[in-house]
């Protein structure tokens, strides 16, 4: 099952362009359902191949799983994990048939995403214009458009300078297949990013070949990683409570937005969930 494993991986990887993390976390899945009906087919005896595999074999995995200390939410990804192999497999004939719906994976209920209130993250942003350094005026340009488009740590540390539009006030979010997603931003964070590219971020600039949008001291583009760190630094400066990450962020940008009155879908879209059943977990925070 090893090479069968091996096959998908490189599929999912040129297919569906699958990241390094998703890639990894197949593997390890996969390695253990294979590692695990290695054992079975040893005990059954010898001449194993995929083809081979049974709906006993799967129910018994899933038993190995359940009585092992995982969460809920690990057996369900592992059984998906399986099931996206067992389709795989199937569709090329290496089994007689397709197993995958024999795996049932567990209901996982979903936690109510947690968002800041208006007072948190007004605490939080002013806390990041107490100090006129350069550091803290470009620390205030990202926590600002952060709040002000909802984007992901990793799609804001990707922005380039050319995808900011200040004189449309929208940032232009380059997506997968080089689709370009539109997000509206007020006129106010228009003008704050012109100055931002203007007056702060060329006193960053080491080559005039970078075109990251916000840099690190060394003139290269931030990390998430480095970004993370930063507004863990603001909001323990600030006095908050509650745990304070770019996500959580992200997720109040969404439930202020609603609780304001803006349309679900427009919301939907800025975000870009794909299911307008994401969105609309935010009306019940």
């Amino acid at each position: 099952m090893e090479e069968d494993i091996r096959l998908f991986l490189n599929y999912i990887s040129k297919e569906k362009k699958c990241s390094r993390n998703t890639l990894d976390a197949y593997h390890n899945d996969l390695s253990q359902l294979s590692d695990y009906i290695a054992v079975v087919k040893e005990k059954e005896g010898p001449g194993y191949n995929s083809v081979e595999l049974s709906e006993d074999h799967l129910a018994s995995y899933m038993q190995s799983l359940k009585q092992k200390s995982y969460t809920v939410s690990t057996i369900a990804r592992k059984i998906a994990a399986a099931r996206t192999f067992l389709k795989f497999m199937a569709e090329r004939g290496k089994v007689n048939k397709d197993l995958a719906p024999r795996l049932t994976a567990p209901k996982v209920n979903k936690p109510l995403p947690t968002a800041l209130s208006v007072a948190d993250i007004q605490r939080l942003l002013a806390e990041t214009a107490r100090v006129p350094s350069v550091d803290a005026r470009r620390d205030q340009a990202m926590l600002e458009l952060l709040y002000a488009s909802g984007l992901l740590a990793s799609e804001l540390m990707s922005l380039d300078v050319e995808d900011i539009d200040t004189l449309h006030s929208c940032i232009n979010l380059k997506g997968h297949g080089g689709k370009i997603r539109k997000i509206p931003l007020e006129s106010r964070m228009g003008k704050m990013m012109r100055e931002y590219i203007d007056s702060v971020r060329i006193k960053l600039l080491i080559s005039d070949k970078e075109r990251a949008l916000f840099l690190n001291q060394r003139g290269e583009r931030l990390t998430r990683q480095g970004f993370w760190q930063i507004v863990q630094g603001y909001a323990t400066a600030a006095g908050i409570s509650a745990k304070v990450t770019p996500r959580t962020i992200r997720h109040s940008y969404a439930v202020h937005r609603l609780n304001s009155g803006a349309d679900i879908h427009s919301v939907q879209e800025v975000l870009g969930h794909a299911h307008i059943s994401t969105t609309r977990a935010y009306k019940q925070v």
